[in-house]
């Protein structure tokens, strides 16, 4: 008796599955998980439909040809965080911890181990005395990261200056370089032709 008033206890309680309400939209599922939108925020679900990573408005979205949504690539999902009037990007993991911390101006998703990235400096050219602060200007490489973020390569040898104009906008600098395979890169260059790199490995 005590068995069969034990199992009509789990099976109702197993029966229950979370409910997500009121969704404006989900993506396919992509390394796993699928993201969820609700209003400006977005979630991830893993194939249960369990949340995985609660909802937050510092995803950054990935054009494909399913819709513009965030998504994870080789375990890691862009992340922005704005620091000084500058948006800065960088990587969470799937526990929804910071795996590389935002510090570039502009990232791709992972391909493999490694992603493209706009690594900025920062010069300071002079003191505006009336506003009492420094006057500074912002210039960037386009460079390739491995998992921990840091550089292994560096694909353009002379620095783009930024415009103040990226410093509070969401439309970040253009990465022009792309992946044609693991470890195959083309670089264009000034003249608008393309460069094919070997990188690192």
């Amino acid at each position: 008796m005590k068995t069969i008033f034990l199992t009509l206890l789990i099976i109702p309680m197993l029966g229950i599955g979370q409910t997500i309400e009121d969704i404006d939209f989900i993506s396919p599922f992509h390394d796993g998980l699928a993201a969820v939108k609700k209003g400006n925020e977005w979630a991830f679900i893993d194939q249960n439909g369990s949340i995985i990573i609660d909802f937050r408005e510092d995803f950054v979205l990935t054009k494909t040809d399913k819709g513009n949504f965030p998504l994870f690539s080789n375990g890691k999902c862009i992340i922005t965080h704005q620091k000084d009037g500058v948006l800065y990007y960088g990587f969470i993991d799937k526990k929804g911890k910071i795996s590389i911390k935002p510090q570039f101006l502009n990232v791709s998703n992972f391909q493999g181990d490694k992603a493209l990235a706009l690594i900025v400096h920062k010069e300071t050219i002079g003191y505006n005395d009336i506003f009492k602060k420094d006057v500074v200007n912002y210039h960037y490489f386009e460079v390739v990261i491995d998992e921990n973020g840091n550089v292994t390569d560096h694909l353009t040898q002379l620095s783009k200056h930024i415009s103040p104009k990226y410093t509070k906008s969401k439309n970040p600098p253009v990465i022009t370089s792309k992946f044609i395979s693991d470890n195959l890169i083309v670089v264009k260059n000034d003249d608008n032709k393309w460069n094919l790199r070997k990188i690192s490995h």
